[in-house]
């Protein structure tokens, strides 16, 4: 049965809310590597009438908060206050400078690079390499990491050792890494709602969808639900993919995601999984048990490693403990961007995003999702309708 809303905010309350949502908005504003179109909003409805409570948004890696517009207006239409949260950093260019990232320290670096650009076949590859507009093939990062493995294979070997796992305690002997702003930056985006009452609800795509994982595992007595579609729990397929990507991004190599104006170093990839291996340690999946969680998937996955996140949900309790899971098959045509009907990826959109906005209000307001649903292009009559594009 649908719920009703129920929680009503005063005036001094929303009003509070606005106030730090535009004093951080403001700093964005006069930071002189503001990055245009990256700015975070909010819909509140007016002080006094009736809610379900917050949702917090979070975009995907290397894109911004209007990735999900639609849904957002279509939550905030029916009943939700919504407010958009920037990526950390994410609000900024020069990504090298301001989004989180792995590094190694100079004393580990300097005589790596120094190798690497005196190698001739190494810096003809990377040579090739400026320019191109498309991600590293996995072929390519295979090479340039059995090329830079053999420069000095003792002390790299040590530093691939130390990227084994979230815990090895030989990781901060080798890395810089600032994964973890993922999560700190959400809290502060916390703090900014913190005087809206009712419960906290976390919706992400992606990187995103880590991102409302995180907060909700990290702040279970404010979150009341997360709906994370497609979250980057691990980019690749196995730990010998992360070592490569780990390593060579090192080296300052440059792609593009989501933004084809924007390039980033394959150092922020690293992060991404990083801050994967913390969502997936053995404390972050107790914590989630807590906190009923909707996982959306596909089989047609070219960022998140499908069976990492499968695994996942069983981890946090599965159907029996309360959260919800649909995996949308390879016939459904549905890409990894799934929330976007616009966005297109491998030729693919979602031709079901509004059946998916749908459940995603059901399970807000319940609990509950109908997968039946999920993969129609005909809107279920039980729920509120959502606009065509």
């Amino acid at each position: 049965m649908m719920a009703t809303p129920n929680v009503i905010p005063t005036l001094q309350q929303v009003n509070q809310c606005q106030q730090k949502i535009d004093a951080y908005i403001t700093s964005i504003d006069e930071n002189p590597e503001r990055r245009d179109g990256a700015y975070p909003y909010y819909q509140f409805h007016e002080p006094e009438k009736p809610i379900y409570g917050t949702v917090i948004m979070f975009h995907g890696f290397s894109s911004k908060p209007d990735q999900m517009w639609r849904l957002s207006d279509y939550l905030y239409r029916n009943g939700f206050n919504v407010y958009q949260a920037t990526l950390a950093g994410h609000a900024l260019v020069n990504p090298h400078k301001n989004w989180p990232q792995i590094d190694l320290k100079p004393e580990y670096k300097k005589p790596l690079l120094e190798a690497v650009n005196q190698d001739p076949l190494l810096s003809r590859f990377l040579s090739n390499l400026e320019g191109q507009s498309q991600p590293l093939s996995s072929l390519q990062k295979l090479a340039i990491f059995r090329r830079v493995l053999k420069l000095n294979p003792f002390v790299l070997r040590d530093i691939i050792e130390a990227l084994s796992s979230h815990s090895d305690p030989d990781f901060e002997k080798y890395f810089i890494s600032s994964h973890m702003d993922y999560l700190n930056d959400a809290r502060q985006r916390l703090e900014d709602i913190a005087a809206m009452p009712g419960d906290v609800y976390t919706v992400g795509l992606s990187v995103g969808g880590s991102v409302a994982l995180a907060l909700g595992a990290d702040q279970p007595e404010r979150v009341k639900k997360v709906v994370a579609y497609a979250p980057l729990l691990n980019p690749v397929e196995d730990q010998g993919q992360e070592w490569q990507i780990s390593l060579i991004g090192t080296l300052d190599i440059q792609e593009t995601g989501w933004d084809p104006n924007l390039q980033f170093p394959l150092g922020c990839i690293s992060a991404t999984n990083r801050f994967g291996d913390f969502l997936l340690a053995e404390e972050t999946i107790a914590q989630l048990k807590q906190i009923s969680t909707f996982l959306v998937l596909t089989e047609n996955e070219d960022a998140a490693h499908l069976p990492t996140s499968q695994a996942f949900f069983q981890d946090i309790g599965g159907e029996s403990q309360g959260h919800r899971s649909f995996l949308y098959d390879q016939g459904d045509l549905v890409p990894h961007p799934m929330v976007s009907p616009t966005e297109v990826s491998q030729g693919m959109t979602n031709s079901f995003w509004q059946s998916l906005y749908q459940e995603t209000y059901r399970f807000l307001t319940t609990g509950e999702i109908v997968p039946s649903n999920m993969d129609t292009v005909e809107q279920g009559t039980d729920l509120p309708s959502v606009p065509p594009v």
